[in-house]
Formats: structure tokens, sequence, C-alpha cells
């Protein structure tokens, strides 16, 4: 088992480049395609706080409801704003990934080796 786990969407650049990144320095991650396999509701809070995100920062704007839905409204809360993510997991930013050094959103990708074991 890794110690390494990575929210991947095989449809995502980034989420691929990440994954590659990851696999061209020998580090095999547990691989979590959210969009089959959506982290609980306590998962996904303790992601965003372990990035010390706001919830909103942790959500993807473009190519997901998140226009049609009005969630740039400031009305809907954070708890708002997780059950939609938990409705629609696309809403999800990603990739997320889960290291020894901490918890980021690897956007940039570069971010990724902020976390990494040495």
């Amino acid at each position: 088992m890794s110690d390494i786990t990575i929210y991947h969407n095989p449809a995502c650049g980034t989420s691929r480049k990440v994954l590659a990144l990851l696999q061209e320095r020998g580090l095999e991650p547990t691989v979590i395609e959210y969009l089959k396999t959506p982290p609980s509701r306590e998962t996904l809070k303790g992601l965003i706080a372990a990035m010390g995100l706001p919830v909103r920062e942790a959500m993807r704007t473009k190519g997901s409801p998140y226009e049609e839905l009005g969630l740039g409204d400031p009305k809907w809360t954070d708890e708002q704003l997780l059950d939609f993510m938990m409705e629609h997991p696309i809403l999800i930013n990603r990739p997320i990934v889960v290291a020894p050094g901490g918890t980021r959103l690897c956007r940039p990708m570069e971010t990724v080796l902020e976390i990494l074991p040495e």
C-alpha cells in the first residue's frame, strides 16, 4: 500500500501529468478515480481542511455545473457547497494528492513537489 494517494480524473490533463510525475519518480500512488468512487463527505471535508483552502477554492468552476447552478453566488454556505460537491463530484477540483508532506490541490502540477518524500 502506498503512502501517497491521488484523487484522479483520467480525462484531466493536469491530473494525468501529476500521476505520470509521481510514477516517473518511482512512486506508485493509490489512485482514486473520484468520479467513479467519490470520497465521503467527511473525507472531502478533511481533504479541504488539510489543504488549508476555503471550500469554494476546492471547487472546479470550468467544465462543471458550477455556472449553471449559480455556485459563484456568495449566498451558498460551505455546507451547501459540500452538498453540491457530493451530488456532482465533477465539482471537486483535481488532482488532490495526499503524501507524507501534506495534502495539496496540485494546480499547477508542480505543487505536488512540495509534499513528496525526498
